[in-house]
């Protein structure tokens, strides 16, 4: 009998505790699960699938070469997969399944189910924290409760941490390599599941763009980590707001898809900077904070169910009132509102499936405050576009901005986006990139052009009057939160 490793949303061989367990006894086999319509349910982008079909094409080999064969299951749903898995099980006589845990609502029930179906058989399914720094669950506050504010809940995460770092941190080298037995031999990718069908939806160029600004080996991987946090790192701080600028890791992609896991970067961030993670420098600092938010939404994801239902988190929020205004959300998913850092990083996130963490924010405020258009559109487009959709963190994000959420922003906190814009792109070269018309213009016009120079250059009128509807949306916030309590 051997093992089989399920792999998920951690397709990678460094730092996977499912893997590791199923390596035990000796070579096992790995699993990927193909399920199109669920893909499409869940409204996983184009760009993310593509980039799902490249990680595995190199994962294949790489695979191969520890002793491990992988194999494809297609099934339309998660609800196909129980049974699925437990026949794939029987004809490889795998007598336990080894998965790392994800916290969504849906995939737990479908981990539930397969659980169920499989001890039927007598297989064992057994689950790993591999995907979080520690498993939810693990840090409360003193009354037992999810924290819902980010600083206790990364203070309790660093005291935690820096007892666990020898432990959970230290075995990150290679597998050993060793020859893939005879009778277990991998899968081929491409007859399971064609390229021209994981591209689907994409145009050449952006399959050209995507590939060349996201290479999905793990040696890129490694390569991108290493450069980051050996000096870069030290800068964060400083450049991470300017979308000009190479200041952020770029990593998040990788995050996602489990090519990378967080333990690993924040093992590489200190080490690289031979730092202590209650003591660290201040670049390295910000970044671990990063890093922390992205568990702070995975541990509320586990916690708090309805997020997977796109529910707010504060129910106080249930009843506001968005206004519904098709066009105007056209012209925000287009890139044509007449706010020109608001129509950049819009183009931005439609050709690389990747947006700038601050621009994410000013775009989400703009739509969810001064259009006051419903959060949920906003989530779902970004989900449709990015290369790094990962729910826990985009349903954080826009609850963030929409005021809805664990530590959102105040609902009378609104960006003024030509604020921000002259803030961190002060002479506009974001901007040119991404809205070559405005190119001609001078740093103090490009933010907010006048009515003559828009005519000039097709550029549209700006669809709102910034400071009106940041009263609308005051006064909207104001009048429900008060008839809520």
């Amino acid at each position: 009998m051997t093992a089989l490793c399920w792999f998920r949303t951690d397709l990678r061989i460094l730092d996977n505790p499912a893997l590791s367990a199923a390596l035990q006894s000796g070579p096992a086999y790995g699993v990927f699960v193909l399920a199109p319509e669920q893909w499409r349910i869940h409204q996983d982008a184009p760009a993310k699938i593509h980039f799902w079909w490249r990680t595995l094409e190199n994962l294949v080999p790489e695979l191969e070469r520890i002793g491990v064969a992988l194999k494809f299951l297609r099934v339309k749903t998660w609800q196909e997969v129980p049974d699925a898995l437990s026949n794939l099980c029987q004809t490889l006589q795998v007598d336990t399944v080894h998965c790392n845990r994800e916290h969504g609502l849906y995939e737990r029930r479908r981990d539930q189910s397969t659980y169920k179906t499989l001890a039927l058989s007598g297989i064992d399914l057994v689950g790993h924290d591999g995907n979080t720094l520690l498993p939810p669950g693990t840090v409360k506050t003193g009354n037992d409760d999810y924290y819902r504010v980010f600083t206790p809940f990364s203070k309790a995460c660093r005291t935690k941490l820096k007892a666990a770092l020898a432990t959970h941190l230290t075995p990150l080298s290679h597998l050993p390599a060793q020859a893939l037995p005879e009778p277990m031999v991998a899968d081929v990718l491409s007859i399971h599941w064609p390229e021209s069908e994981a591209a689907m939806g994409l145009s050449d160029e952006q399959r050209k763009n995507l590939t060349q600004w996201w290479p999905a080996h793990s040696e890129d991987v490694s390569a991108r980590l290493d450069a980051f946090t050996q000096e870069p790192i030290n800068q964060y701080k400083a450049l991470r707001d300017l979308p000009a600028q190479p200041g952020t890791s770029q990593l998040s992609p990788y995050l996602a898809s489990g090519l990378v896991s967080a333990r690993m970067c924040l093992y590489k961030a200190l080490k690289n900077n031979s730092v202590d993670i209650e003591k660290t420098v201040e670049g390295v600092h910000t970044w671990v904070n990063e890093i922390l938010w992205r568990e702070f939404y995975q541990h509320l994801l586990h916690g708090y169910p309805k997020l997977s239902m796109h529910k707010p988190l504060r129910d106080d929020t249930l009843g506001i009132v968005w206004r519904d205004e098709p066009e105007e959300f056209k012209a925000w998913c287009e890139g044509k509102t007449g706010i020109p850092i608001v129509d950049a990083a819009m183009r931005q996130l439609v050709s690389l499936g990747w947006m700038h963490n601050r621009l994410r924010m000013i775009v989400a405020m703009f739509l969810t405050k001064n259009l006051l258009i419903d959060w949920h559109k906003g989530e779902t487009f970004f989900m449709q576009h990015l290369i790094d959709g990962d729910l826990a963190a985009n349903n954080g994000g826009w609850q963030w901005s929409a005021s809805t959420g664990a530590d959102s922003a105040p609902y009378f906190r609104i960006f003024n986006p030509v604020s921000q814009s002259a803030k961190f792109d002060p002479e506009g070269v974001f901007i040119k990139q991404w809205l070559p018309e405005l190119a001609s213009l001078d740093n103090a016009s490009i933010h907010d052009p006048s009515p003559l120079q828009r005519q000039s250059l097709n550029y549209p009128l700006a669809i709102v009057d910034l400071k009106s509807s940041r009263v609308r949306a005051i006064e909207t916030f104001k009048k429900h939160l008060k008839s809520s309590l």
